[in-house]
């Protein structure tokens, strides 16, 4: 068996994400030297995003219902609910302070000149709030086809849960739906496949755009944000893995091999949902059963925004210094309590970060202007946060799944075996 796998391997070629990492480079290069032929593929690196989108709803509701269906568990669905919330708390009070840390180590905002930048975005996030009583009221749908429709990932999972856990009551009459749902799944996870083969030309093109509409010019004046946010970024995910891996005995290294590839649609795309279908197959692959995987992941989408949570309270503490407004240790403290609360379930709302950022700005007196200044390179640090979102949340699958009891060590040496080289 070993013999014919080795003879296999060089009819492999090019594996999907060395792909991918030259879509990436080559869009760069391309955007570059043309940039308006780069910002005129915009609509196929959108063809792409709409091509993932379109998997996400089909694929978590089936394999919702498939796992839900398989434990029929109430009990457990809660103890899985309160870890994963558990989790996500810690690791978001984690990124809070790392963010806090990084820009007062570092003070990205210090000696960067004020410019007016987009006023109309500025404006316009700041009229908007986040009314979290209301995103609690929203989590139960209406109508479950437009909750699919709009791709409100905290609706669908409501709905999933009860009714696969609705479906596991019926026994018997309740099996063909469940046979349905195993077969939906298996067919999204494949369709899934065959998407991810023009993913190297979808990167490229959104890249190529990104790059030709924003210029590399523009990274220059606000190098140093760009810089401690990526810094700050990748200390908080070295962090968590050291953390993670002391607590339930994990090499999270092989984790990050596992999943490299959807972590570079998450950071070519900047979109978490484009990743999403590949996370989940590369976690079920490391051994991590799908009942949690389909759990945590989506949830975490939506509750465990790590990359987005530091951005946020670094990008206000770099408004306070572009304006060498003082915000001293206390008011930054009271800063991290608001920011823990506001950024719960935000990912449903366009622009969120965006809002959260102005609202803690106006609450604590600092101009919300500031944030014209970071719009010009809000592409390239979405990218970055929007990996570490993915990562954070595929760390969380498997410290539940270990947590429960249902990653063994065995499981994990298998993993640890696979081959995750191109």
């Amino acid at each position: 068996m070993s013999t014919e796998t080795t003879s296999q391997k060089p009819q492999k070629g090019m594996g999907l994400t060395t792909q991918i990492f030259l879509g990436l480079i080559l869009g760069t290069i391309f955007g570059y030297i043309f940039p308006t032929y780069g910002v005129e593929l915009k609509p196929i690196g959108d063809m792409f995003i709409r091509m993932i989108k379109m998997i996400v709803v089909p694929l978590v509701f089936s394999s919702l219902i498939m796992g839900i269906a398989g434990t029929g568990d109430f009990k457990k669905l809660g103890r899985l609910g309160a870890k994963s919330i558990l989790w996500f708390e810690f690791a978001t009070t984690i990124a809070l302070f790392i963010g806090l840390l990084v820009a007062n180590v570092l003070q990205p905002g210090v000696g960067v000149s004020v410019s007016a930048g987009d006023t109309a975005a500025v404006a316009a996030a700041a009229k908007k709030t986040i009314n979290h009583i209301d995103m609690i009221v929203n989590i139960i749908p209406t109508n479950v086809v437009d909750a699919a429709a709009r791709g409100d990932m905290l609706q669908i999972i409501f709905f999933s849960t009860f009714f696969g856990i609705s479906a596991a009551a019926m026994g018997k009459t309740g099996e063909p739906v469940v046979k349905l749902a195993v077969s939906v799944a298996e067919i999204m996870f494949k369709f899934t496949g065959y998407v991810m083969k023009v993913a190297p030309i979808g990167v490229f093109a959104l890249i190529a755009f990104t790059v030709g509409k924003f210029g590399l010019g523009m990274l220059i004046p606000l190098a140093k944000l760009i810089g401690s946010l990526y810094f700050a970024l990748i200390l908080f995910i070295i962090l968590m893995v050291i953390i993670a891996s002391l607590i339930i005995r994990v090499n999270f290294f092989h984790l990050i091999r596992a999943i490299k590839e959807p972590l570079l649609i998450a950071f070519s795309t900047a979109s978490s949902e484009a990743a999403l279908p590949l996370a989940m197959e590369k976690l079920e692959k490391f051994g991590i059963p799908k009942h949690i995987v389909t759990f945590v992941l989506p949830t975490g989408y939506t509750f465990n925004l790590d990359g987005s949570t530091l951005y946020s309270a670094l990008a206000v503490i770099f408004i306070a210094q572009v304006y060498g407004i003082p915000f001293d240790l206390s008011q930054q403290i009271i800063m991290l309590l608001t920011l823990m609360l506001s950024t719960k379930g935000i990912a449903a709302v366009p622009g969120a970060s965006l809002i959260v950022i102005a609202g803690t700005a106006a609450a604590f007196g600092l101009p919300v202007e500031g944030i014209g200044i970071i719009l010009g390179v809000d592409r390239i640090l979405d990218m970055a946060r929007t990996a570490c979102n993915l990562t954070g949340n595929c760390i969380a699958a498997v410290v539940v799944a270990r947590w429960e009891k249902e990653l063994p060590d065995e499981t994990l040496k298998i993993a640890y075996a696979q081959n995750y080289d191109d």
